[in-house]
């Protein structure tokens, strides 16, 4: 099924004292893949001085600014079109055994997804249940299973956690949101063997999106594990990643990917932070 979305995403900083320089990166704009085409990106942020573009490491797209006129306010305001064909996404071979998973040619491959962070480290618990299921059942399989019994055993609780959350510390509390879900799910994979990368992007919240309706969302993330190919999962919900989900860039983990980071001159201190996502299907 195919479908087009825009996408706007505004982020407004605000500061105790004027900043007089600040430099940052967005990571917003929808990825190009086989079945994702970008149609159109736009970057607005009044107070910048200069912008460039570029495509980091992870392959992700970054638009970057600074802004050096004095200001006690950011406003970054991105907008996007992209159009989705959920059919075009690769089928996994599957069927893999254990040692094909495990092998040294893999490892060199995928050495760093197969690297636990320090954001994906398992609890000892997850890491316990991640070596019994995959002792009793092969890589395809195992990862399905470790990926239900994490979204069994938390609870999705906005606000409850915050980008410097550490997986452990959301299993603990047994609550959190998407980004822990992810790094849960991560380190799971990792520790037995399964490489595993993190996505960043937007969900449409309707199962059934209404064309033309601009609808509340946010900014989402899942995972992608190997087993021949990458393999998308939403542990968050536990629905298939189809036309709904928007892909901007995909890392290690949140720190490779995050939609804006930045640093500021002086000692400011941000009061606030408001972002509002809507996403509007238009066919």
């Amino acid at each position: 099924m195919t479908a087009r979305y825009r996408i706007h995403h505004t982020s407004t900083y605000s500061y105790d004292q004027a900043v007089t320089a600040s430099f940052n990166e967005v990571r917003q704009t929808p990825a190009a893949a086989p079945w994702q085409i970008p149609l159109e990106s736009v970057l607005r942020v009044d107070q910048s001085s200069w912008h460039y573009r570029y495509v980091d490491y992870w392959g992700t797209q970054v638009r970057v600014f600074e802004a050096h006129n004095p200001h006690r306010e950011l406003v970054v305001d991105a907008t996007s079109l992209v159009e989705v064909d959920a059919s075009r996404r690769p089928r996994p071979p599957g069927g893999l055994s254990w040692a094909q998973v495990r092998a040294d040619d893999v490892a060199d491959a995928f050495g760093e997804h197969l690297a636990i962070s320090t954001f994906t480290a398992p609890p000892p618990d997850l890491a316990d249940l991640a070596d019994s299921v995959a002792a009793d059942l092969g890589p395809d399989a195992a990862a399905a299973a470790i990926a239900a019994a994490v979204h069994d055993t938390m609870t999705y609780v906005p606000g409850s956690t915050g980008v410097h959350t550490l997986a452990a510390e959301a299993w603990a509390a047994r609550k959190g949101v998407c980004q822990d879900y992810a790094h849960l799910l991560i380190g799971a994979l990792r520790h037995v063997g399964i490489p595993a990368r993190y996505v960043s992007g937007y969900l449409h919240p309707s199962a059934e999106p209404e064309i033309g309706v601009a609808t509340r969302a946010e900014s989402h993330a899942w995972v992608q594990w190997w087993l021949g190919e990458w393999v998308d999962h939403d542990p968050t919900n536990p629905v298939p990643v189809t036309e709904r989900h928007v892909v901007v860039g995909s890392g290690r983990d949140y720190g490779d990917v995050p939609p804006i980071k930045g640093i500021v001159a002086g000692t400011p201190v941000t009061t606030g932070l408001d972002v509002v996502v809507t996403i509007t299907r238009q066919a």
